[in-house]
């Protein structure tokens, strides 16, 4: 059980890196941020570069040199939010550089070059050269080939990992199939019964209907006309 859950807290923990990953990828040239600013005040953030062939772009008039926009006002819309931007006077270089970014980034690009184990091959808790590649019945744990010989599950009974793992996904999808079936059966049977209740709303409704004009009929000596 514990090999088991360190594989789950593994395959979280890259998870998680992912998700981190996605936010720090600059919406503009999709990579990770370059030196990135603040776009008050939305808030969200570009590379600098990115931020100013945006502002060169969107203000096509203002002077240049070398390429980049002088420093001049002007404005340009965020490509996260489409909420418009107005700079001051010195333009793109006036937006605040995001310090806590660019140090997540930096902390991102030294846990992932650490060294990791292989997400489709888990290895064992107690033995950690050996892989886990069967499954105890007796205790419902995978486990390696190690504790069979050796270890906790010596006496049970053992299967290969991929056997097992086919064996209970085919269940698991007999399952799902039983239990769709059976919920088309109960959306059925829940039709009928709507149909039945306004059938019988209408019946009621008619019956309501005559015997009110047979009331009246008999009150009013066969001459017409509801008693209000």
């Amino acid at each position: 059980m514990s090999a088991s859950l360190n594989y789950k807290s593994f395959s979280k923990e890259q998870q998680t890196m992912d998700n981190l990953e996605k936010q720090l990828i600059c919406p503009i040239c999709l990579e990770m941020f370059t030196k990135p600013v603040v776009i008050l005040p939305c808030q969200h953030n570009l590379c600098r570069k990115c931020a100013s062939d945006i502002f060169q772009a969107s203000n096509p008039y203002l002077p240049t040199r070398g390429g980049t926009t002088m420093a001049s006002g002007g404005r340009f819309r965020c490509p996260s939010c489409r909420h418009e931007v107005v700079l001051d006077r010195h333009g793109v270089y006036g937006l605040q550089r995001n310090l806590l970014v660019e140090n997540i980034i930096d902390i991102y690009k030294q846990e992932s070059t650490r060294p990791e184990k292989k997400s489709d091959q888990p290895m064992c808790e107690e033995h950690e050269e050996e892989r886990i590649n069967i499954y105890c019945l007796n205790c419902e744990v995978p486990t390696c080939s190690l504790c069979k010989v050796f270890g906790a599950h010596k006496d049970c009974q053992v299967a290969p990992l991929t056997h097992v793992f086919q064996r209970q996904k085919s269940e698991l999808s007999d399952g799902i199939a039983i239990l769709v079936g059976s919920n088309d059966r109960v959306q059925g049977v829940i039709s009928q019964l709507e149909d039945t209740c306004k059938t019988i709303e209408e019946c009621c409704r008619k019956q309501k209907q005559e015997l009110c004009e047979k009331f009246d009929y008999l009150t009013l000596g066969g001459q017409g006309g509801r008693i209000t």
